[in-house]
């Protein structure tokens, strides 16, 4: 049992010498292709118990209101044939609106945020969708290049019926001048694909004098996938 491979030039490719540290950690031989066996269907999930109704608002997670403009993050997880794949658990993790993440390895020179800690989760209803609330990430320099800064983003994972099911993309948001110059964004080669990483402005779910909303739908597979980052 296989599963059809992603369509030519919409995920990134393993080795892409823009992005630096893909040089170190690319395969330097060929792939070999293993078959798929049950044990991505039957395998051990985990338990839907432990997502309470509160994991999807990174705002009310502790005592006093984070820093920062609050978003709504929203959309659908499909399937190639546009098909809504119900109970799929979402986590996302983000910087704060500094620029920062709340974790010890972070030493950039910006403010952490005592009421933020930046990760959320929550579990797609039967039509596939999913809502968070939460604070515009801000943009934050790394050492891949010269004066490099990362676009704001923020990082989803998705879990299927399986651990061994499990993809990692992330989302930016439009008009951001930064993308161009990000190498994690260009190294998708297919521009109509890349720019499926791009949420769109929904006025929809923007909620009156309080938050704006972004609409960010998930494809899993076919000619209009969302490419994923299964390798980092």
């Amino acid at each position: 049992m296989s599963y059809r491979r992603p369509y030519r030039g919409t995920q990134p490719e393993y080795l892409f010498p823009p992005y630096a540290s893909t040089v170190k950690r690319a395969p330097s031989q060929p792939l070999v292709v293993l078959p798929h066996t049950l044990s991505e269907l039957t395998a051990p999930v985990f338990g839907y118990g432990e997502v309470k109704p509160g994991d999807s608002d990174l705002t009310k997670q502790h005592k006093g209101e984070p820093q920062g403009e609050r978003i709504v993050v929203s959309g659908r997880v499909l399937d190639e044939n546009s098909r809504p794949l119900p109970n799929l658990l979402i986590e996302i993790w983000q910087a704060n609106a500094a620029g920062r993440y709340n974790h010890r390895v972070d030493q950039h020179d910006a403010p952490l945020d005592p009421n933020f800690t930046g990760a959320g989760r929550i579990l797609t209803d039967a039509e596939g969708r999913y809502r968070f609330m939460t604070i515009r990430p801000g943009e934050y320099p790394w050492r891949n290049h010269y004066n490099a800064w990362r676009p704001a983003h923020i990082h989803f994972s998705l879990f299927g019926q399986a651990i061994v099911q499990r993809l990692i993309t992330q989302m930016y948001f439009p008009g951001d001048p930064l993308l161009e110059y990000d190498p994690m964004f260009t190294c998708v080669p297919d521009v109509k694909a890349r720019n499926r990483l791009v949420s769109t402005f929904d006025w929809e779910t923007t909620m009156p004098e309080f938050a704006l909303g972004y609409r960010f739908d998930i494809v899993l597979r076919g000619r209009d996938a969302t490419p994923m980052e299964t390798r980092r």
